[in-house]
């Protein structure tokens, strides 16, 4: 054979491996680099009209896609683990998710989620979890706060999350601790000034109307995210609608009689027969949160588990649960966790922790939306305190907690297909 062939079959061969090689797959177990980073690929080769697999409880929830030399490029400056693959396996891999003794699944993802944050302009002295592997994983979002609620521009997007945030209008109930803060002090007067300008009289009743803007937005389709307290005084607010809870504190003037019999549960998404705290120097906003001394005093067994679900059958909360481990470690927050007893029958819960008997992650729908309702403040800082620095994820790569926040973003990018029966 002389050099010339030599080279043809050589240059041959090597188009054969290129064409062969034509799948990028990502594993999301214990192999993969980094977690967090890799739900960024996901979204960044959708956003570039790329389908996406995300096959559902194989290998912790791993994702395919065609190759692309530019999305091996990003995988590489990303520090994602990934293989390039040859059509005969990806179709492999594909038959052996769609097995019917699998419990596995394929779903693709089509559409590009528009991403909002619900978040006040103001610096507060704490992060968010959200904003925060968001940010790492380079998903972009969009900040807005009351003005744009009250406006009416939530239907611009498909997916929202709802700051650490009281929407009762008694700030977070940190009257007691920080009224001598200059912080505090400002984010009163900057929520006074808002309301008044979006022609409120008090706090409350502007955070009531963004309440029920938000819940308009899910019943006409949109993805509701919630951690912190944003989920307990989230349906508190909507339970009172109507109904005077704050103290004199927070708006003035006292608190209306008998309010407790005058919440509405009929209004809320997830809880029921709650007991609201109607005492302004205590850190709390109901009895929906659990009792947050039992956590501090047993950090080192403060763990929940995720359900497995199916991914055939039960395909949205399979996708909300995906990890490469089922048991995730606790961590602290306004809302620590949900009350068992404090949740509606009807709501799906995900995640419980059995030895403190809460639930940790819960579901639901509403209207043509969904909401996920997930306690706790930030999943690698066990017990965070005002003005505590923000967590650095590069130290979290594979964060599992963080995992289930990312879940729900990439949720709405998933092509609806109907369901099972």
């Amino acid at each position: 054979m002389n050099k010339q062939t030599l080279c043809f079959w050589i240059l041959w061969v090597g188009c054969l491996l290129s064409a062969s090689a034509s799948s990028i797959f990502i594993p999301m177990d214990n192999s993969q680099k980094n977690h967090l980073k890799a739900y960024g690929i996901a979204y960044f080769a959708v956003a570039h009209d790329v389908t996406v697999s995300w096959l559902l409880n194989y290998q912790g929830g791993s994702f395919l896609m065609p190759y692309a030399a530019a999305m091996e490029d990003e995988c590489v400056i990303r520090g994602i683990s990934y293989q390039v693959i040859a059509d005969v396996q990806a179709q492999n891999i594909r038959n052996e998710v769609a097995a019917v003794e699998n419990n596995t699944n394929e779903i693709k993802l089509t559409k590009v989620p528009k991403i909002a944050v619900y978040s006040p302009p103001n610096k507060l002295p704490w992060d968010d979890a959200v904003t925060l592997v968001l940010t790492y994983a380079e998903i972009p979002y969009t900040t807005l706060y009351d003005d744009e609620v009250v406006r009416g521009e939530l239907p611009k997007y498909d997916w929202l999350h709802l700051h650490h945030e009281d929407f009762t209008g008694q700030y977070g109930k940190f009257w007691a601790s920080q009224r001598g803060s200059a912080w505090y002090q400002q984010d009163v007067a900057e929520n006074e000034m808002r309301a008044k300008k979006l022609g409120f009289d008090k706090v409350s009743q502007m955070k009531l109307a963004v309440a029920k803007g938000i819940r308009d937005f899910v019943a006409g389709g949109g993805y509701l995210f919630a951690m912190c307290s944003g989920p307990d005084s989230y349906d508190v607010a909507l339970s009172a609608d109507g109904v005077d809870i704050c103290d004199i504190p927070f708006d003035g003037d006292p608190i209306e009689p008998n309010v407790q019999s005058k919440l509405n549960y009929d209004n809320t998404f997830a809880f029921t027969n709650f007991r609201i705290s109607l005492n302004p120097y205590e850190y709390e906003i109901s009895d929906i949160d659990a009792d947050p001394t039992i956590h501090m005093t047993n950090k080192r067994n403060d763990f929940f588990t995720l359900f497995e679900f199916s991914a055939k059958w039960d395909p949205v909360p399979a996708m909300l649960c995906q990890n490469h481990q089922s048991v995730i470690p606790g961590f602290m927050g306004q809302t620590t966790a949900f009350r068992l007893d404090k949740i509606k029958p009807y709501v799906l819960i995900m995640a419980d922790s059995k030895q403190f008997g809460e639930a940790r992650y819960i579901h639901g729908e509403f209207g043509k939306g969904t909401w996920t309702f997930y306690s706790g403040h930030d999943p690698e800082d066990y017990q965070h305190f005002v003005n505590d620095p923000p967590t650095d994820l590069n130290l979290f790569p594979n964060s599992p907690g963080y995992r289930l926040i990312l879940n729900n973003v990439l949720f709405p990018a998933a092509k609806k297909e109907k369901q099972k029966t």
